[in-house]
């Protein structure tokens, strides 16, 4: 699990550089992860940081569509959720679920609890929001009336709904589950678990699954042999041969539609004006390595909807 919690970090340093170049705005990743010293080569930068833009901005949209088509009378459930700051800033933005929930590894959760209690810009907005007498909070766990995060191993969902109802989970409440590069580190029997444990939950839900696909081409085997040689292995990766493999295991585990899409496409449903202006922000003539690297990852979306929502 190591080499997994490992992935945190990357990702954290990552969005942390992406979002000091200009990419995106985030005000509240600098208070969990330190600016990256290093600046690697510009064809690495705009690869790596136009995907995150691009993951970024298309997590965000099915975020916001299924916030608003409910009126934020629901409950989201960030999995795996690392250093995220969604909650913080769709709170500037007036579009906070009535509970977001956060889960990761203990060790991940320590440490983010620790950021949010020495960091007033990160402790101040949940204690605006709270209505309680005073938080929920331990080493690995903190609970508040719009707020929670919660330690506990994906792949063990009966754990995992326990832990999530002591803070107030509400499975009749729309419910949002959001996963960024977490089912691929789950072997494809542990996976299934989360996602058929998740569709038979909730009566009206939405599943969000950001990870790899293609990856049975030469390409793909060049991604898996780099983490490899990282110690990082891709427990699920026979479920990210392709777009139907990945709409299949969705639909398979008890949802009742799907759909998946390829980074690229993401990447050209953009508001256009704006992905000139981060492509102005690195220069980049390997359009076809760059172009490689968005169709091999995805955004896939499924849906249960018992009230027609």
């Amino acid at each position: 699990d190591e080499a997994v919690r490992g992935t945190c970090e990357d990702a954290s340093v990552c969005k942390r550089f992406a979002v000091s170049v200009g990419y995106w705005k985030d005000p509240y990743i600098q208070y969990f992860v330190r600016q990256a010293k290093e600046r690697k080569a510009p064809e690495i930068n705009r690869g790596k940081w136009a995907r995150y833009y691009a993951r970024v901005h298309g997590v965000s949209y099915l975020i916001k569509a299924f916030l608003k088509k409910t009126e934020c009378n629901c409950q989201i459930v960030n999995l795996g959720a690392g250093m995220d700051t969604l909650f913080w800033r769709l709170k500037d933005e007036n579009l906070l679920p009535k509970k977001y929930f956060e889960v990761d590894f203990p060790m991940i959760v320590a440490r983010k609890i620790h950021n949010i209690k020495s960091k007033p810009p990160l402790s101040k907005p949940i204690m605006e929001s709270h209505s309680g007498d005073s938080l929920l909070i331990d080493s690995h766990s903190l609970d508040s009336t719009r707020y929670s995060i919660v330690g506990a191993d994906l792949r063990f969902s009966s754990d995992l709904e326990d832990k999530l109802k002591k803070h107030s989970l509400d499975v009749q409440l729309p419910t949002l589950l959001v996963a960024e590069c977490v089912l691929v580190y789950m072997t494809p029997q542990q996976s299934a678990g989360l996602l058929k444990w998740a569709a038979s939950t909730f009566p009206v839900g939405m599943f969000i699954n950001y990870e790899q696909v293609n990856m049975s081409d030469r390409f793909g085997q060049i991604m898996i042999e780099n983490l490899q040689r990282r110690q990082c292995h891709l427990a699920g990766v026979e479920l990210c041969r392709s777009l139907d493999s990945q709409r299949e295991r969705l639909l398979l585990s008890g949802w009742e539609s799907a759909r998946a899409i390829d980074m690229m496409t993401v990447y050209s449903c953009l508001p256009q004006a704006d992905v000139r202006r981060i492509e102005g922000l690195e220069f980049l003539d390997e359009k076809e390595l760059f172009e490689q690297l968005m169709q091999h990852y995805c955004i896939c979306w499924a849906s249960k909807d018992s009230s027609d929502l």
